[in-house]
Order: structure tokens, then C-alpha cells, then sequence
């Protein structure tokens, strides 16, 4: 029979006790990450724009889920690039780019923006544009009457409904009276509201106005 001596004993408890140490101890925590609403690149994407016209403040992100961003995206779709694919059931707008991708926009809709689809195209712009609502909207909100297009229209300004910029679409040279405009009640971005056409934030709408020709084709879905 082999005796241990006590000096092996204490050591190999001593190396057992270390094994059974080092099993307990925990691996290093993974840093959480930051959200995108504190990262930089979108600060700055949505940073108050005082050179404008009517100076735009800035948008908080942390109230808008971050899928709405304005982001470049991988995008399979047959239309050309140039295109604008509107996605009434994501509440995504598409600018269709070269190989496979996109930039993307959150929008907001309203009962108009889910009243028309098909293809048309872009057939005016406008910046700080005038807000004449229908006669049908008019009906349902007498107060409105004020602004209607016998009256001159609301002029621009950050409580337009319309916002910084205003895509008009036209549709075999008729207007659909469908637009995609800015709005400064940026946190209606991926919802449906009760009226209005397809919004987006009013930094979104000046990015999309410089990308956007006149003539531009436009899928509504």
C-alpha cells in the first residue's frame, strides 16, 4: 500500500482546490451595446438644422425604434435604381441604389396614405411648401376651411402639416393628391394616424428631396 506523504497530500489538495477555484470563477462580462440612439452617426444625422428656412430643432432617436432610422439596406427587388418603393404594411420608404441595396426610411401614414397604390412618379418638389387640404378633409373639419385653396392655403413654417419638403405624385399627369412630406411629430414615424399621406422625419425629407429627381418613378404597395 502506498502512503501519501503530507507534503503530496497538501500539495494535490492544494491543486484540486485551485481546479475547483478556477471552475467557479466567472468569464468576463460582454460589455453591453451601446444603442443606436447614442451612437454619433445618428446624433448628427438628426442634429437641429438652423440654416434652414424655418430652423428645424433637433430629433431625440431614443424615441423612435431604431428599424425607423434612415439606413443604407440590402434590398432585392426588381425595380431600377432611382426608384421609390413605398411599403405600406412595413411603413418603409426605399430609394432603390446599385447593387442590392437601399436606403431606407421610417414613415408615418395616414388614412390617405393607405387610400392609393400603384406606380406614378415624382412630378413636383417642394421646400417649405404651402398646405391646402381637400375638400374632403375640409367636410370632415370645417375649421380647416381657412386654409383651403380659396383662402391662399397655410403658409410654411415647422406647424405645417407638410413640413421642410413636399413630393408630389402625379399619376398619367394627374395628381393623386398622395405625397411624401416631412412632419415635425416625429414620433408618429411607424404608425397610423388619423390623417395625412406618407410622413417622414423632416431631416429624412430634405435627405430624400436632394437624392430625388423630378420624374423619379414611385411604387406604392
Amino acid at each position: 500500500m502506498t502512503v501519501l506523504s503530507r507534503r503530496t497530500f497538501v500539495a494535490g489538495t492544494a491543486s484540486l482546490t485551485g481546479l475547483a477555484v478556477s471552475g467557479c470563477v466567472s468569464k468576463t462580462a460582454v460589455p453591453e451595446k451601446t444603442p443606436l440612439s447614442q451612437d454619433i452617426t445618428y446624433i448628427s444625422m438628426y442634429r437641429a438644422m438652423p440654416e434652414e428656412r424655418f430652423p428645424l430643432p433637433a430629433i431625440n432617436p431614443s424615441k423612435i425604434p431604431e428599424k425607423f432610422y434612415r439606413q443604407q439596406v440590402d434590398y432585392r427587388t426588381s425595380e431600377p435604381a432611382g426608384s421609390l418603393v413605398v411599403d405600406t404594411s412595413e411603413f418603409f420608404l426605399y430609394l432603390v441604389q446599385e447593387n442590392g441595396k437601399a436606403m431606407r426610411y421610417g414613415v408615418g401614414l395616414g388614412r390617405a396614405g393607405f387610400e392609393w397604390s400603384g406606380r406614378a412618379s415624382i412630378a413636383r418638389k417642394a421646400a417649405w411648401p404651402k398646405w391646402t387640404p381637400p375638400d374632403e378633409m375640409i367636410k370632415r373639419e370645417p375649421d380647416l376651411e381657412k386654409w383651403s385653396w380659396r383662402n391662399g392655403g397655410m403658409p410654411p413654417g415647422l406647424e405645417n402639416p407638410l413640413g421642410a419638403r413636399a413630393l408630389y405624385i402625379y399619376q398619367d399627369n394627374k395628381d393623386t393628391l398622395y405625397r411624401l412630406h416631412g412632419t415635425a411629430e416625429y414620433w408618429t414615424i411607424g404608425k397610423a394616424v388619423s390623417s395625412g399621406c406618407v410622413r417622414l422625419m423632416n431631416q429624412d425629407i430634405i435627405d430624400l428631396y436632394q437624392r430625388v429627381p423630378i420624374g423619379s418613378p414611385i411604387l406604392v404597395l
